[in-house]
């Protein structure tokens, strides 16, 4: 018997694994069932009590699976570590179900059942995701098409009859949704707040999530916490993800990414709990998911809002603190994992330092570039483009939106949140429409600029404009090199900053004649603002895209998912790569 296990779980733990990801997968369409589908109530109670025996027959499954591979190699590796915690989980949410220990209640409700069925369906489908690089997929292109499949599963979830408050919604306006969900976009072309009930709006908070940090991303995390490692090849394909030069790094980039992600949505949801007062909400739990919602949809610069009537009522428009905190996520979230955390190390450097210096009386210990090169050139364009975004809005709004603000510190504070959120998040505490026209000119350089690459917004970003603007300064100055901080741009980083603006030029005019042909009735300026709005995955909108044409959804569908994985990528991912040429053609200048 021993044997058998130790031979099953050394030499067919893939078949186990399957196994086990197959049985997950029946149990949470099933719940996805009853939670989106089911409305008869006979038939809802039936179904709970089906949840609960398969809740703990997926314990029993589990636990049993984790002792069996313990035994076979006697010993507990790092392998085992993500399905112990896993059914500890579930140990306790049976414990708090049939004993009756005051302390445990809270996990008596069915949630926490729903939660340990796509625990376990998500460790399982993190760990077969590891084997996508046994195809002979480009990474681009695996990465493309885990969009394309999360907005396919997105679509089909948000037209299950219990997503919505009335009749559920069309496939254009369900596709239209899940993909601004995922591309973190925020245009709808229905009231989110009204329109979905609980469960459709945690479809959505779920979508925006795993599209603001992509899903290989998660499933990369989640895989690796579960399986114990990364094959070689896995960490080739996800170092293709993630942009990073060093194989051996893609772990330790992985989870920074998420431990940066989780660590800010936190904290910004526990401050935008306080500033909240609890009579704007009906329940506690009303208010925490409003916390929580926002602070995701901020961080990842989504732009969504389950306020009714979005955050200009009166409630949230007037309040200052969240406004801050909604602001900081989103510029935070706008820089990049890597900036953030390259600026976190220089900070703690130096607090360590001055720590020693001051109790220990040991000198200051420097080291050149602790602030990597990319990291100066973002922040001081990001530093730049945040104060000419408020102060233009202060200006240009004085005498428009700002003037319901009654204080000047109102005022700054508002002109903060609008002037930042056009570049990339997409939140309003005031009518679009009601913008001067000044300000929706500016509105539309800030989206079209955009956040900073590896970040979770859009735009053709702070790195392109900044290199595309400095080199045109350098042309001007005589010169024929690119030169900032005391270091020379390539050539073909200058190129490529080019190329993608001229790709962004493409993509919106395409966007803006298809509208233009589908929806002219609108306006020019609208149509204008929508098209850059999709493609900057920025969410301003004057309110036309609940009007828009069935084409024109569709249009600017396409636009907002060719802006969230970038029209070079696509390019890349579609062009095949042609052989490098032994030998050069004679050099010619063009004449400009």
């Amino acid at each position: 018997m021993l044997s058998d296990i130790k031979y099953i779980f050394k030499y067919r733990e893939g078949v186990v694994d399957r196994v086990m990801l197959y049985v997950s997968l029946v149990c949470a369409m099933i719940v996805l069932f009853h939670l989106g589908y089911n409305t008869d109530k006979a038939t809802a109670r039936q179904f709970t009590e089906l949840i609960t025996w398969l809740f703990y027959g997926l314990f029993f499954l589990g636990a049993l699976r984790i002792g069996c591979s313990i035994l076979a190699v006697r010993k507990v590796g790092v392998a085992h570590y993500g399905g112990l915690v896993l059914s500890l989980y579930f140990l306790t949410v049976i414990v708090a179900r049939v004993t009756e220990e005051p302390h445990l209640v809270f996990l008596r409700d069915e949630e926490w059942l729903y939660l340990g069925v796509f625990a376990v369906f998500l460790t399982e489908l993190s760990k077969s995701s590891l084997f996508f690089d046994n195809f002979y997929f480009n990474p681009t292109i695996l990465f493309v098409i885990s969009f394309l499949v999360l907005i396919l599963v997105g679509t089909l979830l948000l037209m299950l009859p219990k997503t919505t408050t009335g009749p559920p919604l069309p496939f254009v306006d369900a596709l239209f949704m899940a993909t601004s969900a995922v591309c973190i976009t925020g245009l709808a072309t229905v009231d989110i707040a009204t329109r979905f009930t609980e469960f459709g709006h945690t479809i959505i908070l779920i979508l925006i999530q795993l599209g603001g940090l992509g899903i290989m991303t998660f499933t990369g995390f989640f895989g690796y916490f579960f399986s114990g490692g990364f094959s070689y090849k896995n960490q080739l394909m996800y170092s293709e993800f993630l942009g990073q030069n060093k194989v051996a790094s893609v772990i330790n980039t992985l989870l920074k990414i998420i431990f940066i992600t989780l660590f800010f949505e936190v904290l910004g949801a526990v401050f935008i709990f306080f500033s909240t007062e609890a009579t704007a909400f009906k329940s506690y739990g009303d208010r925490v998911f409003f916390a929580v919602f926002h602070a995701v949809s901020a961080f990842c610069n989504a732009g969504f809002t389950t306020a009714s009537g979005g955050l200009s009522q009166a409630a949230f428009r007037f309040n200052y603190e969240m406004q801050v905190v909604l602001s900081l996520l989103f510029i935070l979230g706008g820089l990049g994992f890597g900036i953030v955390f390259n600026t976190y190390t220089f900070i703690k450097r130096w607090a360590v330092n001055i720590f020693l210096r001051i109790f220990h009386g040991k000198p200051y210990t420097h080291r050149a570039w602790v602030i990597s090169f990319n990291t100066r050139l973002i922040m001081w364009v990001t530093l730049i483009l945040v104060v000419f975004s408020t102060a233009a809005t202060f200006v240009l709004e004085y005498n428009h939106t700002l003037a319901a603000h009654d204080t000047w510190w109102g005022k700054l504070a508002a002109a903060f949140f609008t002037g930042n959120s056009a570049r990339a998040a997409g939140f309003s505490v005031a009518d679009a429409s009601s913008f001067s026209m000044p300000m929706l000119a500016t509105a539309i350089f800030l989206m079209w600029v955009g956040t900073s690459p590896g970040s979770t917004g859009g735009g053709v970003k702070t790195t392109t404009f900044a290199v595309a603007l400095l080199n045109i300064v350098s042309l001007a100055k005589g010169k024929d090199k690119l030169e900032i901080f005391g270091r020379k741009i390539s050539s073909d980083s200058v190129s490529k900053a080019f190329a993608i603006i001229a790709l962004s030029f493409l993509a919106v005019g395409t966007t803006l004649v298809g509208l233009a042909i589908t929806d002219s009735h609108l306006g020019f300026m609208s149509i204008a603002l929508e098209s850059f709005s999709a493609y900057a995955t920025c969410g301003l909108s004057l309110g036309i895209t609940p009007q828009l044409s069935a084409a024109g959804k569709v249009i600017i569908i396409c636009s907002m998912f060719i802006g969230r994985v970038g029209l070079l990528t696509l390019l890349v991912a579609l062009v095949k790569n042609t052989r490098n040429r032994s030998y050069e053609y004679p050099q010619e200048k063009i004449l400009f």
